[in-house]
């Protein structure tokens, strides 16, 4: 139906086609009323018809795609030329007493940084004629090569109460350098001499008790108290950047005294580094000669010279595991000794592990070690230690099984450091000094009357338990405070003799000003045991140990900073006057004061 009506339609536009377009708009309304009502006339007559959705899966391609353009086309027809504006501004003005500030530029004070000088000396005097001396000078030769020179002197004209033989000292000492620092390479030489002078000062306190007052003066009289060592030192370092070889030191000594006793030694220690399955290996190697002689034993029976030497061959490899905030540091020591005589060849194994774990990142780190070595014994050591030590010692390595310890170290706030460690020891062989028996013979050497130590050993374990905490409390305040507390169990001896069971230091540094400055050291050291027998007294019971006390020493002193090359210094020593004894029947010098300056300079 719809379709003849259509028909009927274009038959009465074909007449119409002259009247016009406006004409057609009007039928064309008319038209679309009639079908509308015509369709509703015949709904029920109609079909009718059905929307079908048909849905296949959208594969699209690049032609589906467009690029915008980067400068698009516009098309809008609003896209006209802007009308230009045109305005004036009427000046009119306005009185104003108003003068603004010129601006400054705010920045950062900035510390004047320190000068530093490559050298300096030190002069320094005081009473007991004491005289303290100081020089270093460094100087580059070039871009890489530098030399230096170091020169020590510390001596004191003695004059302690109640000492009836000589107790000056002096000790002089210099040191020369020449070294290169390159890109790939760093490496020095080294050169030194050392001139010590002791007096075995210390007779016993009953010295003198078998004779008769003339007798007895006659023998101290007799008496040449003075001993003196000389040291030569010779060698080297080289440390390399990148390669096999990470480091290598090389020693000599020689060492002698005014008694003809001479003692060589040589240590060779390069370190290697290489990496294994993306692990560091690090090993350590050395080889540690010592060989030396004694003119008499102490008795002064012997008829040769009393000769000693040990060759220490040794390596040490581990490696480094970090995981998370565990690092630890795994190896072993192997050591072969070998006597003069050949007859103490003996090989050893020791461990060689470090641990240590962040609990609470730098807060709080607990680590842990156990470690052993087989430490090589010298005369000039012993003579470091004690320089009242006789010339006639009998001188071999100590075993150091191992040295188990534990620990906490980390800050307790953000200036204040801590450090708390506890440690079981074992050693063989482990070196102590103690007095020599002595009697009151005019044929004795002048060591020989008590007034000497001899160099015994022991088998001992040591629980050792120590503490440190150090603070910036303010600026320029620093205080430092540690203790060490030991108990010995001795296999053979009846004591540790000379050891302390306690050891307590304190340090306080201040500035007063930008110009003053001051320091005071406390220090406690614990009771000491030793022995000592007049061989010439027939004992029904022999004494027992002999107690020294224990001491306090308070120390102080204060700079003043002229300038930034001179600074003048008062330094006060055992202020507490206190004639306490270091060692049995050496008693120190009393309250010590010394002033003097230091000076820094470059060339």
């Amino acid at each position: 139906m719809i379709i003849k009506n259509i028909k009927a339609f274009i038959n009465k536009q074909s007449m119409f086609s002259i009247v016009g377009r406006v004409t057609m708009g009007v039928f064309l309304l008319l038209f679309s009323q009639l079908s509308f009502a015509q369709d509703k006339k015949d709904k029920k007559d109609n079909i009718g018809t059905e929307v079908v959705n048909v849905v296949k899966p959208y594969t699209p391609t690049i032609s589906d795609a467009f690029k915008v353009k980067e400068v698009p086309v516009i098309t809008n027809e609003e896209n006209a030329k802007k009308e230009s504006v045109k305005y004036s501004i009427l000046p009119f003005p306005v009185a104003s007493t108003f003068s603004p500030s010129k601006g400054n530029a705010q920045g950062v004070e900035k510390a004047k940084q320190e000068r530093l000088f490559k050298n300096y000396a030190t002069f320094g005097i005081g009473n007991y004629g004491a005289l303290n001396t100081e020089l270093y000078v460094n100087e580059d030769l070039n871009n890489n090569e530098y030399i230096g020179g170091m020169f020590r002197h510390n001596s004191s004209q003695g004059g302690i109460k109640e000492i009836t033989l000589d107790d000056f000292y002096y000790d002089t000492k210099i040191d020369l350098i020449y070294g290169s620092n390159e890109e790939e390479m760093a490496w020095d030489l080294k050169l030194g001499y050392q001139n010590q002078i002791y007096n075995w000062y210390g007779l016993p306190a009953a010295f003198g008790n078998t004779l008769t007052l003339p007798q007895s003066m006659a023998l101290v009289n007799g008496i040449d108290p003075q001993q003196s060592y000389n040291t030569i030192t010779a060698g080297g370092s080289l440390v390399f950047e990148e390669a096999l070889v990470k480091d290598v030191k090389l020693e000599l000594t020689h060492f002698s005294d005014a008694y003809s006793s001479a003692e060589n030694r040589f240590l060779l220690a390069p370190t290697f580094k290489f990496d294994v399955l993306d692990e560091e290996i690090k090993t350590k190697v050395f080889v540690d000669y010592v060989d030396g002689s004694f003119k008499k034993d102490y008795s002064g029976t012997n008829t040769a010279d009393i000769k000693y030497g040990f060759t220490n061959l040794g390596i040490v490899p581990s490696f480094v595991m970090k995981r998370d905030d565990w690092t630890i540091d795994i190896g072993a020591g192997l050591v072969y000794s070998m006597g003069k005589d050949n007859t103490s060849n003996k090989f050893y194994v020791y461990p060689s592990v470090t641990a240590s774990y962040n609990v609470v990142s730098d807060l709080m780190i607990f680590y842990a070690s156990a470690i052993g070595n087989l430490q090589q014994n010298t005369y000039k050591d012993f003579v470091d230690g004690n320089p009242f030590v006789s010339p006639t010692l009998n001188i071999k390595p100590t075993n150091e099984l191992y040295d188990i310890s534990a620990g906490l170290k980390g800050k307790l706030a953000s200036t204040v450091s801590y450090d708390i460690k506890a440690s079981y020891v074992y050693d063989e062989n482990k070196a102590l000094f103690k007095s020599n028996d002595y009697t009151e013979s005019d044929t004795n050497a002048n060591y020989a009357f008590g007034n000497s130590f001899q160099v015994i050993y022991d088998d001992m374990k040591i629980m050792r338990l120590y503490g440190e905490i150090k603070a910036d409390l303010a600026k320029g305040i620093t205080v430092e405070v540690d203790g060490t507390f030991n108990s010995y169990s001795n296999k053979y001896q009846e004591e540790a003799w000379n050891l302390p069971e306690i050891e307590l230091n304190s340090k306080l540094d201040f500035m007063v000003t930008e110009k003053w400055f001051a320091g005071v050291n406390l220090f406690y050291v614990g009771e000491l045991k030793d022995q000592q027998l007049n061989t010439d007294i027939v004992y029904v019971t022999a004494p027992g140990p002999i107690t020294l006390d224990g001491y306090f020493d308070l120390n102080a002193n204060i700079r003043f900073k002229y300038s930034e090359r001179f600074t003048t210094f008062l330094k006060a020593n055992n202020i507490m006057n206190n004639g306490y004894q270091k060692w049995l029947n050496y008693p120190v010098q009393g309250f010590q004061v010394m002033v003097g300056g230091n000076y820094k300079f470059d060339f």
